[in-house]
């Protein structure tokens, strides 16, 4: 045995007193070489456009055995393609599905923007925009009005959609087939507070309803003591694309509270709908 692993932290001690950088780990950051070479390769085939796997060697600095592995499994997932004919590699399908979900998110965030403030400052309630991924829903943007508690719907937080008065009224706009996909069984429904659908049935039956009525609606099912309003935000096939909504505190309104408050979010959803075709 070398002793060269026992010197390991002598020498890290020293270079930490003397204010040396260390030189990153191939596992730092949670990072594997494998993972790190892959995106690297991506990256350069997204900048300088189709490349030959023997420049993606030279350039990276990659064996080029490794290179046509990774290309391979990069290739399988429809991130690149292979133009055989001039024996290169160009960005494929999936990548750039990703970049334009990614495109139409910003653009939905930026025209929904002063709709979802017009909304909060008519209402005087909570407001947020939410888009479905998965089985999930993801707020990407939230509007708090004043006096009013703040919410578990911050941007970039990630909750159920079955459970969410957003993430329904959009599971609505799906066909079955798509709800079906994402939610198979009993065992694809979350619970947080023991209310809240629990089968692929009370699912189906729920949204049939929220088809019928326009509106989608949660009580306490996220946060006890908060109920929530919701409709489809939708682009020009009527896929729809997000969720608007309204959160207030449960039994604080009444009835022709309630019906204002369902009657101006389903104005805001209609012209947010137009702005986005």
């Amino acid at each position: 045995m070398n002793g060269t692993n026992n010197d390991a932290p002598q020498r890290n001690a020293a270079a930490q007193q003397s204010g040396q950088r260390l030189p990153d780990s191939p596992h730092a950051h949670g990072v594997t070489p494998a993972a790190e070479r892959t995106l690297d390769i991506l990256e350069f085939i997204a900048t300088h456009g189709e490349t030959r796997a023997a420049m993606l060697a030279q350039t990276l600095d990659i064996p080029r055995s490794s290179v046509y592995q990774l290309l391979d499994v990069l290739e399988r997932h429809g991130f690149v393609t292979c133009l055989k004919d001039r024996h290169t590699y160009g960005i494929g399908l999936k990548t750039f599905e990703m970049g334009s979900a990614y495109s139409r998110q910003h653009r939905v965030s930026r025209i929904a923007h002063p709709v979802l403030a017009r909304l909060v400052d008519d209402t005087g309630e909570n407001g947020h925009l939410a888009v479905l991924h998965g089985s999930q829903i993801v707020y990407v943007l939230e509007e708090r009005a004043a006096g009013r508690p703040p919410l578990v719907s911050g941007v970039g937080v990630r909750l159920p959609s079955h459970l969410t008065a957003s993430g329904r009224a959009m599971l609505a706009g799906l066909s079955q087939a798509q709800v079906d996909a994402l939610y198979p069984n009993r065992a694809a429904f979350v619970d947080r507070t023991g209310v809240g659908p629990k089968s692929p049935r009370d699912l189906r039956a729920l949204l049939n309803a929220i088809r019928l009525t326009g509106f989608a609606e949660e009580h306490g099912d996220v946060t006890p003591g908060f109920d929530s309003y919701a409709v489809a935000v939708r682009d020009y096939n009527g896929y729809p694309i997000a969720g608007l909504a309204l959160t207030f505190v449960s039994n604080a309104l009444g009835s022709e509270r309630l019906d204002a408050l369902r009657n101006r979010l389903k104005l805001a959803g209609e012209e947010l709908s137009r702005d986005l075709q």
